[in-house]
């Protein structure tokens, strides 16, 4: 029987989620940040890919999607941070009879700003889902799923995996995915249709560079107050789209390696752009050994290093795709997991670094949030 820890985040703590290959574990500190508490393993012995915090309507609501070696992927939540889960013989995201699929994984879990009932979620093989109802039902969307291409998408490394879900932060109309190895594509409709934003961005493994569709995109990221310039880091490429992803410009400048998985905006400047570049496709690791995490401050016109707190000799370490992020405090936080089960964490920006946690599991992913009051509280 595995011991679970349990913590008790307050109103303005910092809860830190992170997802491994062998269940899930909250982080709480106050706002300094100096002083972190662990809770979990949640779930123990199942790889947790997908891990996000509802925070709409005076919920303090954690989600997390582990997955079972006989139930599947499942979507679970929690209302008292891991005390107790909802859900449990059967999981509510599932194909429909008629597609022929079965849900493989769940990559990606996402909300809208403007609208505390709708959520997505993105699953392999590669498809959007989608609740009215803050997660109690899903829905496939049916126009991303019958799009043409789909027949054509390959599977990555990872699997056919959509992992990334970006809702405009005003427009409800507006929702971008993106998919490996399919690519960007943009709805202006709520999905009833999808078109490819991606043009510019190269699939460096095939005969055509630029094809139509089946680019490898690892990751999209963007700012809620700018949201028609976006960032992203591809399979080989690194890219600033100042139209909504209609066209990209490759902006790899002062960085060691084009290739590599995560990417986070800062919570305050659209501007400041954090990525972990990787040697190459064939050795995913840092380059030369030295942990560092690369940052622009000028929308990606120039990169800089920041390694002040990283390990600099013998760090052959991975970050994958979901493994960086920030948290919205005033200074902002910056935290990333490797492979290796290290937690790090900048409190100015990524300025300095220190490592928060040791021995976990490999890490699948990191989410950050700011706990409020709840509903029941401000009532």
């Amino acid at each position: 029987m595995v011991d679970v820890q349990e913590i008790s985040p307050r109103v303005g703590d910092v809860l830190l989620m992170v997802g491994t290959t062998k269940g899930a574990f909250l982080f709480r500190a106050p706002a300094t940040r100096g002083r972190w508490e662990r809770g979990g393993p949640h779930f123990p012995g199942h790889a947790v890919y997908a891990m996000a915090y509802d925070g709409r309507a005076g919920r303090r609501r954690v989600w997390a999607a582990p997955e079972s070696a006989h139930w599947g992927s499942l979507m679970r939540s929690s209302d008292d941070f891991g005390r107790t889960w909802s859900g449990g013989g059967e999981a509510t995201v599932r194909f429909p009879e008629d597609t022929g699929k079965s849900l493989q994984r769940i990559w990606a879990i996402a909300g809208r700003d403007d609208d505390p009932q709708r959520m997505y979620c993105g699953v392999e093989p590669a498809a959007l889902f989608e609740s009215r109802d803050a997660g109690a039902s899903w829905s496939l969307v049916r126009g991303l799923f019958d799009h043409p291409h789909r027949a054509r998408w390959e599977p990555g490394a990872g699997g056919l995996c959509l992992h990334t879900v970006l809702p405009h932060p005003r427009d409800p109309q507006k929702i971008h995915v993106a998919i490996s190895t399919g690519g960007v594509y943009r709805t202006l409709d709520g999905g009833a249709t999808w078109r490819t934003a991606h043009r510019g961005v190269r699939a460096q493994f095939l005969p055509d560079k630029h094809p139509e569709f089946g680019q490898c995109v690892h990751k999209v990221a963007r700012h809620r107050e700018r949201p028609e310039v976006m960032f992203l880091q591809n399979h080989w490429g690194l890219y600033r789209s100042d139209d909504e992803g209609e066209n990209w410009t490759d902006v790899a400048h002062d960085v060691p390696s084009d290739f590599g998985f995560a990417m986070a905006v800062h919570p305050h400047d659209p501007d400041t752009v954090y990525i972990v570049p990787l040697e190459s496709d064939e050795f995913r690791c840092t380059p030369a050994g030295r942990l560092r995490v690369y940052r622009t401050r000028d929308g990606a016109r120039s990169w800089e290093p920041l390694e002040r707190g990283l390990p600099q000799e013998d760090a052959f370490e991975t970050v994958l795709r979901d493994g960086l992020c920030t948290d919205r405090l005033s200074k902002a936080g910056v935290y990333f997991g490797t492979r290796s089960g290290k937690l790090f964490a900048s409190t100015n920006g990524g300025d300095r670094w220190r490592l928060i946690a040791d021995g976990l599991p490999p890490v699948l992913c990191v989410r950050a949030a700011v706990v409020a009051s709840s509903r029941r509280a401000r009532a």
